[in-house]
This record gives structure tokens, C-alpha cells and sequence, in this order.
């Protein structure tokens, strides 16, 4: 496309011409002038510098309206219309009433390249202008109605011509800022994904080699079904990865709470989880956001808890805010490096809440629901709550 969009730039000179072509359309209305010239009966000499007049009024006009909205000074504005009033004024006064008609361009051109609240004083000081030097001009009063009442209009008319070109500018430049916001969020959403998906495949696997390692000598059929489980974590994690990549994965409880079944006895952890839940009328974003909790939680345990022993629960609960499904895991772990004193799941040295422990505030937030993570007295405890769309009755199911 060729065209210029208002409140752009010309970027090629196509659309260089179609806006000076734009602008210089209504240069028609000069005819007045140029017929003084051509037959007003005036001396070589006087045409001569008439024609130079007309020349460098023309020229300051476009300088003054093509560059409008360039981001000039208010102060190199109003001395281009003053130098353009100036001009109006000795043409006008030298060489008759036809010339009165630079006026109503030295009006417009104060409305398009001043703002609203110079150009509400200097198109009334034009137009008092041209009133002043038709009155002194010979027979100018006859072209004052035909010339004051274009004056005035045509100058706020261009404020508003102004202010809606200075608005659509904004509002594409708005929409650039929603894009690269959009572009930002959607790789903070694959970085937050890659993470919790890699870190429990890649833990899993890691701890499947070690145990394949330790078998391996003297018990050879034990270390070989390690591997086999090594591959299939390894090409479900692909499958995961590139699903995630595409937008569509999106976790469930049940693939979840089956896998925490299967990682937290290879690790050597007394696993009591819940038996099948209950997720009628839970909303898909709500039981999203807890899979990835269930998912990092045991995750966490697993890598760095030290834990002999971990609990999940998944219960229903009504509260002020409504109907919540509540998602608790607890362990009794000693630490590691979960960031200080345990400061969270995904938390890395520092004491600080980590990736995964940011990654899933924000996802049940999206979600409107809270988490909490932190310490006891035997362990380390993660809640995560999530609203329910339907009431049924409550249901509570827990080791």
C-alpha cells in the first residue's frame, strides 16, 4: 500500500507527492492573485516582484504545513505565520484587493501547525488582520465577507484536523506498545513453561539414570527397565515441549497426581496422595494452574526436599470468597537448596522466592486463586487455592 495513513510520515516519495499534491490542492484558490498579475494592468516590474511574493508566500506555507507536527518549537511556529502574515500584508497592501485571499491561508496554516491553545489567539488575530487591511485597501471591504468567514472556519477546523491526526498517532503508537507487551508476555508464558515441563522431566530422568547406575551391576533386568522408563519420560517430554511451544498443552490433575504416584516412589518417598478427584465444576484455568502446583511441588520434593515422606491432599472448601478447590503438599523434608530456608518451590540460593515459585503465583492469580508456600514445624508446606464455578456440596478427599 501506497497510501499515507493519517498522523504518518511520508516514507517514499510516492507518498511524498500524494501529500504535497494533498496540500497544494487548495492553492487553487490563488487564482485570484495570479490573474492580478497576468491582467491587473501592473508594471513589469511590479509583476516582476509580485510573482516573487506569491513565489515565497507559497513556499513558506508548505514548509510551514508539511513539517506541522514535527515536534518544532512553539516559538519557531508563530515567527513562520508572522512571517507569512507579513508577507499577506505587503502583497496586500501593494498590490490590491485579490491579494486579501493569503489571509485564509495564513489562518489554516496557523490551525494546522499550532496547538489549540496558541491557535484559539492567532486565528482570531488573522482574521482581525485581514479586517484591518481590507479596510484600507481599496474596495477591500467587498472581499472581507467572502474572506473572513473562510478565515475563521477553515482555521479551527484545521485545530481539530490537528488534534485528530496528534490522536490517531498516539493510538498507533499504542497499539506497537500492546504488541510488544503481547511478545513479552507470551515468552515469559513459554519461559515459565519450559521450566516447570523440563525441570520434573529432567529431574525424573536424572534420578531414573542414578538408580539404572546403581542396578546396573548386579542387577542388569532392573537397570534395563530404568532406561525404558528413561526413554518414554525422555519422548513424553518432547511431545510436552513441543506442545508447549504451540500453546495447547495444558496440564491436568490427574495426569498429574498419576505421575506424582510414579516420581515420588522412585525417589524413595512414602507417597500418600488422594484417590480420584472430584473436578465437577471446576473451570479449566483453575484446574491448570493447580496441576502445575502439583506438578512443581513434587517436583521440589523430589530434587531437594530430603524428605522421607509426602503428602498431598485435594480438598473442597467454601469460604467468604465463594466456592475453592485447595490443593495442599507437604513433606517433611530438612531443606536443600530451595532458596535460604526453604524460601519456595523452582527458589535458587538467596533466600528469595525462585522461577517456579513466581511462575505459579502468577498462573493462579490469572486464575483467581492465591498460593502460599513456606516452612513448619516438620517440613515444608504449599497451598494452592483456585475458585470453583459450580456449588455442589463439599467434597473432601485426602490420604
Amino acid at each position: 500500500m501506497n497510501s499515507v495513513g493519517m498522523g504518518q510520515r511520508p516514507q517514499n516519495r510516492r507518498q511524498q507527492v500524494v501529500k504535497f499534491l494533498w496540500v497544494g490542492i487548495w492553492l487553487a484558490y490563488l487564482s485570484a492573485p495570479v490573474r492580478d498579475l497576468l491582467d491587473g494592468g501592473h508594471s513589469d516590474g511590479v509583476v516582476v516582484l509580485g510573482w516573487i511574493g506569491l513565489a515565497a508566500f507559497v513556499f513558506w506555507y508548505f514548509t510551514l504545513v508539511v513539517r506541522a507536527g514535527r515536534g518544532e518549537r512553539n516559538g519557531v511556529v508563530l515567527g513562520s505565520v508572522a512571517v507569512l502574515a507579513a508577507q499577506s500584508t505587503v502583497l496586500s497592501l501593494t498590490l490590491g484587493r485579490e491579494w486579501l485571499v493569503l489571509y485564509v491561508y495564513v489562518a489554516i496554516a496557523s490551525g494546522a501547525a499550532l496547538p489549540f491553545r496558541l491557535a484559539r489567539w492567532t486565528i482570531p488575530a488573522v482574521s482581525a488582520l485581514l479586517t484591518g487591511c481590507a479596510l484600507l485597501v481599496p474596495d477591500g471591504t467587498s472581499f472581507l465577507t467572502g474572506l473572513l468567514f473562510p478565515a475563521l472556519l477553515g482555521g479551527f477546523s484545521m485545530t481539530g484536523v490537528r488534534e485528530l491526526i496528534r490522536t490517531t498517532t498516539e493510538l498507533r503508537e499504542a497499539r506497537a506498545t500492546v504488541a510488544r507487551l503481547a511478545a513479552n508476555e507470551e515468552r515469559l508464558r513459554l519461559a515459565r513453561d519450559l521450566h516447570d515441563l523440563l525441570g520434573h522431566s529432567l529431574s525424573l530422568i536424572t534420578l531414573k539414570s542414578e538408580l539404572a547406575g546403581r542396578m546396573l551391576p548386579g542387577h542388569p533386568e532392573k537397570a534395563a527397565q530404568q532406561v525404558a522408563d528413561i526413554e518414554q519420560v525422555s519422548r513424553q517430554a518432547l511431545v510436552d515441549v513441543r506442545a508447549a511451544v504451540a500453546g495447547y498443552r495444558k496440564p491436568r490433575l490427574l495426569e498429574e497426581l498419576a505421575g506424582a504416584r510414579v516420581a515420588l516412589p522412585a525417589a524413595g518417598i512414602t507417597a500418600e496422595l488422594p484417590a480420584e478427584p472430584d473436578l465437577d465444576g471446576v473451570p479449566e484455568d483453575s484446574e491448570t494452574a493447580l496441576a502445575w502446583a502439583l506438578r512443581e511441588a513434587v517436583t521440589n520434593v523430589v530434587r531437594h526436599s530430603g524428605a522421607r515422606r509426602c503428602t498431598v491432599e485435594l480438598l473442597r472448601r467454601r469460604t467468604l470468597d465463594g466456592l475453592l478447590l485447595e490443593l495442599a503438599v507437604e513433606d517433611d523434608g530438612s531443606g536443600g537448596p530451595r532458596g535460604g530456608p526453604r524460601g519456595g518451590p523452582g527458589g535458587g540460593p538467596g533466600g528469595g522466592p525462585g522461577n517456579g515459585l513466581t511462575g505459579l503465583t502468577e498462573r493462579l492469580t490469572q486464575a483467581g486463586g492465591t498460593l502460599e508456600a513456606g516452612r513448619t514445624r516438620n517440613g515444608f508446606l504449599l497451598i494452592a487455592r483456585a475458585p470453583v464455578a459450580a456449588v455442589p456440596a463439599d467434597v473432601g478427599s485426602g490420604a
